[in-house]
């Protein structure tokens, strides 16, 4: 049983690809969401009711979210004067990067000292390929 499941693993995993740019654009479609609470926090800084804000935030994303079509939230917010953003600003805020941290840096370091010295002994061991028999 354990073979077979190795087996599928190895068929279904065989030539795997990812692609960043799909990523990037789910990512992109869905940060203005996540960063909304930034946003109407920097205009409540600078002296904008929350209530009202949160209130235009709920009702632009409704709007977005039932139409199914390109998230434009940032320039939504942009040409409200209640934010007191221009979009250039907004992207600078939505910008990916900014949100993970020391994630890139750990995942690097976790390849290089973990990870490689676990494939270390495994160097020599030939690729395998499965068949799968339906």
């Amino acid at each position: 049983a354990v073979d077979a499941i190795l087996n599928l693993y190895l068929n279904v995993s065989d030539g795997l690809v990812v692609y960043e740019n799909v990523i990037t654009a789910h990512l992109m479609n869905e940060l203005p969401f996540m960063m909304t609470e930034n946003i109407m926090m920097d205009a409540v800084k600078a002296g904008g009711n929350r209530q009202e804000l949160h209130e235009k935030i709920r009702a632009a994303s409704q709007i977005i979210k039932s139409s199914g079509g390109r998230n434009d939230l940032l320039e939504r917010i942009a040409e409200d004067p209640a934010f007191g953003k221009t979009l250039p600003e907004l992207q600078e805020i939505c910008r990916p990067e900014k949100y993970v941290g020391r994630a890139p840096q750990q995942t690097t370091d976790f390849l290089n000292e973990v990870v490689a010295a676990a494939l270390a002994p495994y160097e020599s061991v030939e690729t395998a390929k499965a068949e799968i028999n339906v």
